[in-house]
């Protein structure tokens, strides 16, 4: 997998970087290989940790996680994911910022978020407190531990959850849905088959639940729709295609158990997730919590109002929005603001004396940023976090050296902008007698 996002260096360079955690530390490291293995379908208690190694709250609360784990050694199981490196995991779980800690207790599937302090006394007694309660519910009779079945030939899952196609189902089922389809073509007399089928379906129940059906796993006999067989060019079996709606079908490539069924699915499945919400720049709070907590701040500096109207000023948000979907993998912050309501921003970034609209790229932990040089359109601003990603592009130090004041303003009402009338005009400073002089 692509893990390319690290830190903003002098050069705006992107790049690798170690995790917070080694094999000596009492953290177990995780990751899409063996997250389901370690943590859905073991009957302890864990709490992970959703981290990325350049977030400056994830280095401060290392230290902690790594004393909690030590002292709940052999009691609760303490991991951590670098889900900057491995985000389909992020994605899984609605992960937005970071730090995130989610406890995993009696449903696997339903992780609680953890809601307790960040030092390891806090760390530690509200996992004694979970376990507690684990441990209450299991003496009441309730199901405890993993309820996602065991690997390899003895996965538990619900046959229903691999869907039937056929040639009359496959368009309507497949082709003209929203979500994104795995699709085995198998025939019943492949031993290879035979040995793939309990792990497909335990596969298709657990992607079920964690994509809450965004992602689903389909089964074609192709030894009777061999219509479908042929339209698809299957030679051998079993052979898994991918469907996306408006795609080419293309081939899996990945194993064949469970787990790596899965990991592949929560990959396609991130690609589906939500972008990041575009705000507005209404006050200081807005500006610091989204480059403090994202590698990346996307600030667009936009007209004002009265030079575009409410259309034009759509029209540049409605580019953001494509290029915030377009790089949603990457977790950065978007922003904006009207010209001239933020002049310290403005200044901190030398934009202006060039021309609205502009856009800057600001790593905040380096306090260093980028300004886009070509056009404020989809072709010129993916050239230039295409530049950025790759680690080019010319960079310079946040005026100042830290973030400026922001004013506090009140939010765009989506509306044309209203030219000031004369009733607006105080003239009561304005001596009248010196307007009939004239200076020849």
């Amino acid at each position: 997998m692509r893990a390319f996002l690290g830190v903003l260096a002098c050069s705006l360079t992107v790049l690798s970087v170690h995790g917070l955690y080694s094999a000596s530390d009492d953290v177990v490291e995780l990751n899409p290989s063996n997250f389901n293995r370690e943590v859905m379908q073991s009957d302890s208690l864990w709490l992970v940790e959703f981290y990325a190694p350049w977030c400056g709250h994830c280095k401060n609360l290392a230290p902690e996680w790594k004393k909690a784990a030590t002292a709940l050694k052999g009691i609760v199981k303490v991991g951590a994911v670098d889900a900057d490196q491995h985000n389909s995991l992020g994605g899984q779980y609605g992960v937005r910022g970071f730090p995130t800690i989610k406890i995993f207790a009696a449903n696997k599937h339903k992780p609680e978020d953890y809601q307790g302090g960040r030092s390891s006394q806090a760390i530690v007694d509200s996992a004694l407190n979970a376990l507690r309660s684990l441990v209450k519910d299991r003496l009441g009779g309730k199901t405890g531990g993993s309820d996602s079945g065991r690997q390899s030939g003895g996965g538990a899952g619900n046959k229903k959850d691999v869907v039937e196609l056929t040639d009359d189902n496959f368009d309507s089922t497949v082709l003209d849905s929203g979500d994104v389809w795995m699709v085995e073509f198998f025939a019943p007399w492949c031993g290879h088959c035979k040995n793939l089928e309990p792990e497909w379906m335990a596969a298709a129940t657990e992607i079920k639940e964690q994509t809450k059906g965004k992602v689903k796993l389909g089964a074609v006999d192709a030894t009777v729709h061999q219509g479908l067989a042929s339209r698809y060019g299957i030679r051998g079996f079993p052979t898994i295609k991918i469907f996306r709606k408006g795609e080419e079908p293309e081939d899996y490539q990945g194993g064949r158990t469970r787990s790596d069924i899965v990991a592949h699915a929560m990959d396609l499945f991130s690609d589906n997730i939500p972008p990041p919400e575009l705000r507005e720049i209404l006050n200081e709070d807005i500006l610091k919590k989204t480059c403090e907590d994202y590698q990346l701040c996307i600030i667009s500096v936009l007209p004002h109002i009265l030079d575009t109207g409410a259309s034009g000023r759509n029209s540049y948000l409605e580019v953001m929005r494509t290029m915030a979907e377009k790089y949603k993998k990457k977790m950065w912050g978007w922003l904006w603001t009207e010209a001239g309501a933020q002049m310290e921003l403005e200044s901190a970034l030398g934009i202006g004396g060039f021309g609205y609209p502009a856009m800057a790229a600001i790593n905040a932990r380096k306090m260093k940023f980028a300004l886009l040089r070509g056009s404020f359109s989809e072709t010129g601003i993916h050239e230039f976090l295409r530049e950025l990603s790759v680690g080019r592009g010319s960079t310079a130090t946040v005026g100042g050296g830290a973030l400026p004041k922001i004013n506090t303003v009140e939010p765009w009402d989506g509306k044309d902008g209203v030219l000031p009338t004369e009733d607006d005009i105080d003239l009561s400073d304005v001596d009248l007698d010196d307007l009939e002089k004239v200076e020849l």
